[in-house]
C-alpha cells in the first residue's frame, strides 16, 4: 500500500524556524498555500522534500515566477486544487465555487485568512483545507500548519500542528 506524508502550510511571510522544520522532517511532500514571502523559504523547503507551492498576494515577482497562482495536481489518486485566496464555505472568492462544482477536486486548499479550517463541503463534495498561518506576521495569535497521510486517494491521520507565536509547535 502506497502512502505519502504531507505537510501543508501557508502564510510564512518569509519566516521559517527550527521548530517548524522539525515537523517537516521525514515528509514526502510540502505544500505551501501562498504568501511565501521570500525565495529562501522556497529554497529551504525544496531541500527537505518535494515542494508544491502557489504564490500569494504579498509575494513579489521572484516568488510569482517560481509559483503559479493556481496549482491543480493529482497525488496517490487524490485530486487537489491549491490557490492562495479562495475564501471559505459558504463564502468563496469570486468564481471559486463555480469551478469547485465543475471540477470537483477531492481537496481544495487555500491560505490568506490566517485562520485554520478543515471542513467537508457538501455543495461541491470535497474537503476544504486552510492551514492557517505558520509565520509570525499578521493578526493571528496561534501559528498553525497541517500534516496528513495520503493512502490510496484518501486523506488519513490529519493533524493540526499549533503553537503560540513565540513557542515550539506541538501536534494535536
Amino acid at each position: 500500500m502506497s502512502q505519502r506524508r504531507i505537510v501543508l502550510l501557508s502564510d510564512t511571510h518569509g519566516h521559517l524556524d527550527e521548530a517548524m522544520m522539525r515537523h517537516m522532517q521525514n515528509c514526502d511532500e510540502i505544500w505551501h498555500a501562498g504568501d511565501v514571502g521570500r525565495g529562501h523559504v522556497l529554497d529551504q523547503l525544496e531541500s527537505m522534500a518535494t515542494l508544491r507551492a502557489v504564490h500569494g498576494n504579498i509575494d513579489g515577482t521572484d516568488i510569482r515566477l517560481r509559483c503559479p497562482e493556481h496549482l491543480r495536481f493529482e497525488v496517490e489518486g487524490l485530486k487537489v486544487w491549491m490557490t492562495h485566496i479562495g475564501g471559505r464555505p459558504p463564502r468563496y472568492s469570486k468564481g471559486i465555487l463555480q469551478v469547485l462544482r465543475q471540477e470537483r477536486p477531492d481537496v481544495f486548499i487555500c491560505g490568506h485568512s490566517h485562520i485554520l479550517l478543515v471542513q467537508r463541503v457538501p455543495s461541491w463534495g470535497g474537503l476544504h483545507l486552510n492551514p492557517g498561518a505558520a509565520g509570525v506576521s499578521g493578526f493571528h495569535h496561534v501559528r498553525t500548519m497541517l500534516t496528513m497521510d495520503l493512502v490510496q486517494g484518501q486523506v488519513q491521520n490529519l493533524r493540526v500542528i499549533q503553537w503560540p507565536r513565540e513557542q515550539t509547535p506541538t501536534s494535536s
